[in-house]
């Protein structure tokens, strides 16, 4: 087992002078994750409801699923100030295990409320998961009626196994959009049997055109590349228990209203 205190490399001394933040949102648990993807983070941890930070060094963890923590760096603690009903620190990231912010997750599961804790209590129950090659840049999962995202993101996103994403693609059925940004022309696809839309969009995502016979014409013709032109989408979305029926009638719908046999890549 490796331990995290062994990767990041800090002395005793300020282990002794950290607490863990254990950063996870209060309605939304992603809701830090998703300000780090914005390049956020900082200022939404600066910003708490009580004097939480009450040591000179923060070790700054972030929700990343369940027992699963996102290494967001070290930090020191400048000042604080009162303003309003809410305390506002001054923080700086400090030269400590930066190559492994937003790449090193952690294992620990958090069997308490407190979201502050000394350092020195849980600091050896940090574990290593999972080192990532490249920088954490994946949006979580914003929600059925939000998403709009490009070819070249779904194939982050189903690569790493996005954790919100996957949950919550792997959950329903439904009805989707793919949109050809070059010229305007659209695809309308369902899901339904046993394959929920996580499992059909991941079939997107090893060729670009999930076996569809105008897609694939369109890869085969200009290369995977042309699929960098494709904008994923959700127009429905219903749970796995619902009839497959429902879902071939509402796909058919779409297909009338975007008349998308008559000017896009559906042929039936």
């Amino acid at each position: 087992m490796i331990k995290i205190l062994d990767l990041i490399g800090i002395p005793d001394e300020m282990i002794k002078a950290s607490k863990i933040h254990f950063a996870i949102g209060a309605t939304e648990k992603f809701e830090p994750l998703y300000s780090f993807y914005r390049n956020e983070f900082k200022y939404w941890q600066e910003t708490q409801n009580k004097r939480n930070f009450e040591r000179q060094y923060i070790l700054s963890l972030i929700y990343f699923g369940k027992d699963e923590w996102l290494f967001a760096g070290i930090y020191k603690k400048i000042r604080v100030e009162k303003i309003g009903d809410r305390y506002k620190y001054d923080t700086i990231l400090i030269d400590k295990a930066t190559d492994l912010i937003g790449r090193l997750i952690i294992r620990f599961a958090k069997l308490f409320r407190q979201s502050y804790p000394f350092a020195e209590n849980y600091i050896d129950e940090l574990q290593l998961l999972e080192i990532l090659r490249e920088r954490y840049t994946v949006e979580p999962f914003p929600g059925f009626d939000k998403i709009k995202i490009k070819f070249e993101l779904l194939k982050s996103i189903i690569s790493q196994e996005e954790l919100s994403w996957k949950t919550a693609l792997s959950n329903v059925k439904g009805v989707y959009l793919i949109s050809d940004l070059s010229n305007g022309k659209l695809y309308v696809g369902s899901a339904y049997n046993e394959y929920a839309i996580w499992n059909r969009w991941k079939e997107y995502s090893k060729n670009g055109h999930g076996g569809n016979i105008e897609l694939r014409k369109l890869i085969e013709i200009n290369g995977l590349d042309y699929a960098s032109n494709f904008q994923f989408s959700i127009l429905e979305s219903r749970s796995m228990n619902a009839e497959d029926d429902e879902i071939i009638r509402r796909e058919s719908f779409w297909k009338d209203v975007l008349l998308s046999r008559e000017f896009g890549y559906n042929k039936n």
